[in-house]
């Protein structure tokens, strides 16, 4: 399972594409926190509130780069069946396609922390800053980059072509975060807006943005996580029925 997990890790990072999404990443979240309109100089207050709320966006597209080719690629040379014949159960594998994806994230948010400095320091005082907020909004984005995680190597799961499974997840992606939030704006629903707004992750993610972290949020998070892994197992289950 290490083997396969490390096998995954050079496999992105081995790749052009690899060193350009994480770049790409890192540039697009800086431009919002530094330069972009609202950013941190211009507001005058030392908060990350801009990197927390774009960071999430940008990562509904990061993500399913990493994970689009987890199980496509394996598909389209053929080499799926022959990891299957492995002695790694089916959810072994997913677990672990889902572990690699999940580091390489790691690896994407880690310079992040620079930020979090640079803005500490230039504070007045120094350091004034709500740190139990940024710590639970870092949190929130692991726990929100899971989900997209699970649901990308599930999208990359049901095709061989990697651009189908990319968009796929995009678009799983989308409506876990919005979707359901714009679904219970509308008047039909009425008092069933709550309910219907705690299925998508924006509602938890804001929770855990304010520094609250609640066991119904972790739960909520941990139950989307097991839904696509198990899906992703069910899946390539199905290609020996």
């Amino acid at each position: 399972m290490y083997a396969l997990i490390g096998k995954e890790i050079r496999g992105f990072l081995g790749t052009l594409i690899g060193h350009i999404v994480i770049t790409v990443f890192l540039l697009l979240t800086g431009l919002f926190l530094w330069v972009f309109p609202n950013n941190v100089l211009d507001s005058g207050y030392a908060d990350l509130t801009p990197l927390f709320y774009m960071a999430p966006w940008v990562l509904l597209f990061l993500v399913p780069a990493i994970t689009m080719r987890s199980f496509s690629e394996e598909m389209r040379t053929g080499t799926l069946e022959l990891l299957l014949t492995k002695p790694l159960s089916e959810l072994r594998i997913v677990l672990a396609k889902y572990m690699a994806a999940m580091l390489l994230v790691v690896v994407a948010l880690i310079p992040t922390l620079i930020y979090w400095w640079s803005v500490g320091t230039l504070a007045v005082p120094t350091w004034n800053l709500d740190n139990g907020g940024i710590l639970g909004s870092y949190i929130g984005l692991l726990f929100l980059a899971s989900c997209f995680t699970a649901i990308g190597i599930f999208a990359s799961a049901l095709t061989e072509s990697q651009i189908v499974a990319f968009l796929i997840a995009v678009f799983l992606c989308f409506i876990m975060l919005a979707g359901f939030g714009m679904v219970a704006n509308f008047d039909a629903f009425g008092a069933l807006e709550g309910p219907i707004k705690s299925l998508g992750i924006q509602q938890h993610y804001d929770s855990m943005s304010r520094g609250v972290i609640d066991l119904r949020d972790v739960l909520y998070f941990l139950g989307v996580d097991a839904l696509f892994i198990l899906g992703t197992r069910t899946v390539l289950q199905s290609r020996t029925w």
